[in-house]
Parts: structure tokens; sequence; C-alpha cells
């Protein structure tokens, strides 16, 4: 065969494979769904649609929140954790699903460590005590002198048994010495409906979707859960100061997707994240809720979840709080 007749035929040869052989599609090409094991309406909620909204625009595809409440967020992320590892299926973890629940449950439908791969911790935020104005105290002090002078008349909410609400009510009675009786719903919205109502009279709940209510005046802030005032509600003592000693609490929101899922993708994720959050009208989004921006990395992630489970197994001791 002539050379030149040789290196054309080598060359269609070549256009040839190269043709045959699919071309790998850069992530993300398609809707990416992020589960958010609580129903709509509460804090992780609210965190979660902001980040999905910027991720949708800087990504060009729908990124969609899937609420999946119930069993206190293990149904959430068992479905996260058995979902395909490829980057199309995320979860929104918190300091109940991987931080709270590994101690309180017996057993677990899911691993918090095994079954995710963390990509980032995207914000933070504290919780606050409210009560529905019914009750006649206008101060910590004041509501543990009424519950102890009224002991299992006082209910507080949570959004099911096992979540944040439910053991920060449980340390309340413990480092406060008062019985408040608690009562667990499906998810927020039917806690704030009662809580609304006056059915139940106290909950422990993020700022970001307490806030609302707050500024209403339908509810009234008693006190926060973190060692100090936060900036969105200066007028707010915390616990501590109003005098419940060792009383600290928050909660946080880490992205995560199933175990498997490649380092690319989790990077790329990460990095996303990180600078969504940090992004003067996202940030100033979040704070405007009570929530922190974060955006860690992978790594920092990991070791956080790591360090919550084992904090959390000492509050769960402590409280005597279980869920079987």
């Amino acid at each position: 065969m002539h050379l030149r007749t040789l290196t054309f035929a080598l060359s269609g040869a070549a256009i040839a494979v190269t043709l045959a052989a699919p071309a790998r599609a850069a992530y993300p090409d398609r809707p990416v769904r992020i589960i958010v094991p609580y129903t709509a309406g509460g804090a992780s909620d609210a965190v979660t649609r902001i980040i999905a909204n910027k991720l949708g625009e800087l990504w060009k595809v729908s990124v969609i929140v899937d609420n999946r409440g119930g069993g206190a967020g293990n149904i959430g992320c068992e479905m996260a954790a058995k979902a395909a590892p490829d980057g199309y299926t995320l979860l929104m973890s918190t300091v109940g699903t991987h931080g709270i629940n590994p101690s309180l449950f017996s057993k677990l439908p899911y691993d918090p460590v095994k079954d995710f791969a963390p990509i980032s911790l995207a914000a933070s935020t504290v919780s606050v005590l409210l009560v529905n104005p019914s009750v006649p105290v206008d101060s910590v002090a004041e509501l543990i002198a009424y519950a102890k002078a009224h002991p299992g008349q006082i209910n507080f909410g949570s959004s099911g048994n096992g979540s944040s609400h439910h053991l920060a009510g449980e340390m309340f009675n413990t480092l406060a010495g008062v019985r408040t009786v608690h009562v667990p719903y499906k998810g927020t919205s039917g806690m704030y409906t009662d809580l609304l109502a006056g059915q139940i009279q106290m909950t422990f709940d993020p700022v970001l979707s307490a806030l609302p209510h707050i500024k209403s005046h339908k509810l009234k802030a008693l006190a926060v859960t973190s060692p100090q005032r936060v900036e969105i509600l200066p007028d707010v003592p915390s616990m501590q100061e109003s005098g419940v000693a060792g009383y600290e609490m928050g909660s946080w929101y880490g992205l995560l997707a199933p175990a498997g899922t490649s380092p690319e993708i989790v990077q790329k994720v990460s990095a996303d994240v990180a600078r969504i959050v940090n992004l003067p009208d996202v940030k100033q989004q979040l704070l405007e809720q009570g929530a922190t921006p974060i955006g860690s990395t992978p790594a920092q992630l990991g070791q956080h979840i790591q360090r919550e489970i084992k904090k959390w197994a000492e509050v769960v001791r402590y409280s005597g709080a279980t869920v079987n």
C-alpha cells in the first residue's frame, strides 16, 4: 500500500474510533436531587432551598429539593444512602441525623459514616426557646418557676422523636430541674400550628425558622441556645446568661453524597457550595435568617460528623432520652 494511502486509512480509522466512543458529559448534565430528611418549612429546608437555587443557576440544571420527612430524619437518610452514587442524589444532613440519632436510636437504617461521602458543611445556626404568649412568663427564670409550680402541665413540641427539638427540650428538663412533657410531630409545620394555637406551650427551634414568628410577635423568644447572644436577635439572652448553666446547642447543615460517589464529583460540589454560600447575596440571605455560612472541605465535614457523634452520645446518655 502506498504510504499516503496508508496514512489516510489510519487517520480514517482513528476518526471512526473517536466518533464511536461516547463523550463523557460534564457533571451535572441532568437534574440533581437534594433530599431533605424533614418536611417543608423547617430550617434545613430553608437553608437547602437557598443553596439549591444558586447551584441550579451555576450548573444550568434543575436542583430539586425533595422533602422526605418522618422517623426523625431516618427515612430520608436511608433513601439517600441507597441511592445510586452518581452525584445526582445528595442529602442535607443535620445535627439530628448525623449527630444525635446514632446514639438515640438502638438501630438505624443507615450508617452515618460508612454510607455517605462528606461534601461540605454548608451552614450552621443556633436555636431559640419559644413560648406561646398565653404562658405568663417573660424570661427563662420565670418559665422555670412556672414549670416547677405546674409539673407536667407544660408541653414542648418537636419535629419528631429523636429530633434536635426533642433533645433540646430534654436537656432543658435536666439542666433546669423541671418536668415538661414532650409532644412529637411529623415535622415542624404541624408543631408550629399547635404552638401558635396554644395546644402546646413551648419548643426549641433553629432561629432560621423561628424568626418569622418572633417578628410577628405571635411567639415569645426567651433565650438562644448559643453561649452568647446572636446578632440577629440582640435583645434575646442566651440560655447560660439566663441561668441555665452548661446549656449549649447548635444546629448545622452538611451536604453528603451516597458512599462510592466519585471524588471528582465530591470535590466539584464541595467547591461550588463553598463558593455559593460566600456570595454576597446568598450570605446575606442566610445571615438574615439566622444562619452562618461555612462551606467546608469534605475532610472537615467528615471530622465534624465524627466529633458530633461523640459529643451527642454523652448528651443523650446524660439526658436519658431514648427512642427504640
